[in-house]
């Protein structure tokens, strides 16, 4: 089964009224997102734990599957990972900071752009397709679409959608239904051998950014999409198949809604727990608290001696004494796997963890 593509921006009407009502609700949600997050002064405290969050739901959708602990105590740095599912999510979240750098630089999102991060995402450079013969299974095998085949055909579809991400005059939609319908061209393009769902929700949260629609990349969409993965395949299909956008699009809007709203509230407690963090440091540990410290703690579910001792500037020996004098108040906790010792923030690796378990 095969459709042709339509080049965008479609020439009929998809911000229907129903859509708009929708469009202000998930604005308004986003909107809040974004002024909450600019209250963390340290903003890579968002950005490093988040983007895993991102990069650990996202990965579940393909069925990458890893647990909290696995991905915390895995460190690309060193290059040591709890297993090889640990290891694909964390080469998620390094393209997605790769892209929000490139994205920071230069204001764009261009293909180039794309081809690159899709390399991190799956480690290889094998680029768009340029062979035959990718086809989009059901779960009983059956083909259900067929994207296209030649690679004069993707590069000229992917041309097109280039200049729509990145040319706002060429159509005056809302920048959140631009990001759905470039979303659904680029699933639908399909223009990688591999890892094109994950680029793609790579690049949703990459638009919202250069549209200033978030500083940062922390709206991990893909916990939404998960939890309903049923009824975006559902959408997706039908919209490319039976010309049905009113419902892909409202899905999506509503995706962007519910957890912009899980996303503020998750900020809170981190803002609320880094506060009481820092209270009990500066009474029991005055001489050890300092607000590079309390950063590393919240930036690291589970920091090492290494970590401190490279963000603090300080000797292994003092890191050492810090995080063991912390394990002593009671706000870490110290567990040793294989040759390393972690100390472990377990107010924040339970947050985290038990983020949309209940809505």
């Amino acid at each position: 089964m095969e459709t042709a593509l339509r080049l965008l921006p479609f020439d009929f009407d998809i911000e229907t009224l129903v859509v708009h009502r929708n469009l202000v609700k998930a604005h308004k949600a986003l909107a809040e997102l974004k002024g909450v997050a600019s209250s963390i002064p340290d903003q890579s405290i968002l950005i490093n734990t988040l983007s895993l969050q991102e990069a650990k739901d996202s990965s579940a959708i393909e069925n990458i599957i890893t647990t909290h602990d696995e991905l915390y105590r895995s460190d690309t740095s060193s290059n040591q990972f709890a297993n090889p599912a640990a290891k694909e999510v964390r080469a998620y979240a390094d393209a997605l900071h790769l892209g929000f750098d490139r994205v920071k630089r230069s204001g764009l999102i261009l293909n180039k752009d794309i081809v690159i991060i899709q390399e991190r995402v799956v480690e290889n450079s094998a680029g768009f397709r340029k062979l035959p013969g990718t086809v989009l299974r059901n779960s009983f095998g059956e083909t259900v679409y067929t994207p296209p085949q030649h690679p004069d055909e993707i590069l000229r579809l992917m041309g097109n959608l280039e200049q729509f991400i990145n040319d706002p005059t060429i159509c005056d939609w809302d920048p959140l239904t631009k990001m759905a319908i470039m979303h659904l061209q680029f699933e639908t393009i399909h223009p990688f051998y591999d890892g094109n769902g994950r680029t793609g929700r790579i690049i949703n949260i990459l638009y919202l950014v250069q549209q200033g629609l978030l500083d940062i990349p922390i709206l991990y969409l893909s916990r939404y999409i998960n939890k309903n993965k049923l009824d975006y395949y559902q959408f997706l299909q039908a919209a490319r198949i039976e010309n049905s956008w009113q419902a892909y699009v409202i899905f999506m809007l509503n995706g962007i809604e519910s957890t912009s709203l899980q996303t503020l509230s998750l900020i809170k407690q981190i803002s609320e727990k880094m506060r009481y963090f820092e209270s009990t440091m500066r009474d029991k540990l005055p001489r050890v608290y300092s607000i590079d410290l309390l950063n590393n703690l919240f930036r690291h579910p589970y920091t090492k001696i290494e970590f401190v001792s490279a963000e603090l500037g300080v000797h292994r020996n003092t890191a050492t004494k810090y995080l063991d004098e912390i394990v002593k108040i009671g706000l870490l906790s110290k567990r040793k796997i294989g040759r390393d010792n972690f100390y472990i923030n377990d107010t924040l690796f339970n947050l985290l963890s038990s983020t949309g378990e209940t809505e």
